[in-house]
């Protein structure tokens, strides 16, 4: 059982993700965390993370390390995703389990279910459509890794398991132009057409599409609430469970900006899915639940933004 003398391993520390679990972590007084820059270890040298496994032996390993990025990164760089992302996991997965660690939690993401599903998205729902063209490589590569999971553990009798996040932000977020996702690309394009006094926004697509969007600190508490628990699926959706369209929180922004500007969208340019919101039951009924309001979310992941300039990027 994992406790706070355990040792853990938290790859992908500097990310949005991974940064929340470190501060989460630290907070709880988790008292061994080990974490790596990349210039001290590179994920994607399978020899140096073996070795390096091996010579640590964690309690646990937390996959929050992957190559990520919004609609025009995942489209534009699809080789690189799936080539990056297969390989940082497979290091740390079957590294792991050559260096006899028990147990490991694996961050997916919701792009891993099919594009065309109309209800909330349940586990079970996984391989049952096509997935949405724009991030399909990012997406074979995170189904690839909940796949080893489950199947690590059964093989192996290990304890395995994957995390199933919906769409995050918060502080560390990413907000360069081409890299980011949809809500950072909000903030920044909303904030400078303030800055800049201008009367109105394009944003990318027709505006309709919907997303869940969860405070990057609810996912390490569930990572941190998870880690502890002994659970029988391998696999869990980690979300809020509602969603709005990609409109709503432009207006929702433009507001809290107390700022008011017309917002056109370029519907020349990709939608994505058209809903994607995660059925959450599973986890409540292990007695995880969120707690960040948008409201509060939003207050601190403005704040981080401004503190950090990150509408210079």
């Amino acid at each position: 059982m994992i406790n706070l003398k355990s040792k853990i391993f938290l790859a992908g520390h500097n990310g949005m993700v991974g940064s929340s679990i470190l501060r989460r972590l630290k907070l709880y007084n988790y008292k061994y965390i080990h974490v790596l820059n990349k210039n001290k270890l590179n994920l994607l040298d399978q020899k140096k993370v073996f070795r390096y496994l091996k010579k640590i032996k964690p309690d646990i390993v937390i996959i929050a390390a992957a190559r990520a990025g919004g609609i025009y990164a995942n489209s534009k760089n699809k080789a690189s995703f799936i080539y990056e992302n297969l390989q940082i996991q497979n290091n740390l997965i079957h590294g792991s389990y050559l260096a006899g660690i028990k147990n490991l939690i694996f961050l997916g993401s919701s792009c891993v279910y099919p594009k065309e599903i109309s209800k909330s998205i349940k586990e079970d729902d996984l391989l049952r459509g096509q997935l949405e063209t724009t991030n399909d490589s990012y997406a074979i590569a995170k189904i690839a890794g909940l796949m080893m999971c489950r199947d690590y553990t059964n093989n192996y009798k290990l304890n395995f398991k994957s995390l199933m996040p919906t769409n995050l932000y918060g502080p560390d977020d990413n907000y360069n132009t081409l890299q980011s996702h949809f809500f950072p690309a909000l903030i920044k394009k909303i904030y400078k057409a303030k800055t800049n006094n201008k009367k109105e926004v394009t944003l990318w697509g027709s505006g309709k599409p919907k997303r869940e969007l969860m405070f990057v600190d609810d996912l390490a508490e569930a990572v941190i609430f998870f880690m502890k628990k002994k659970i029988k699926e391998p696999y869990l959706n980690i979300g809020v469970g509602k969603d709005y369209s990609i409109k709503w929180y432009a207006k929702f922004i433009s507001k809290k900006l107390n700022y008011k500007i017309s917002i056109k969208f370029d519907k020349l340019m990709p939608d994505g899915t058209n809903r994607k919101v995660l059925n959450t039951k599973i986890a409540k009924k292990y007695g995880w639940v969120p707690k960040t309001t948008l409201d509060e979310g939003f207050k601190q992941t403005f704040e981080d933004f401004l503190r950090k300039k990150s509408f210079k990027t």
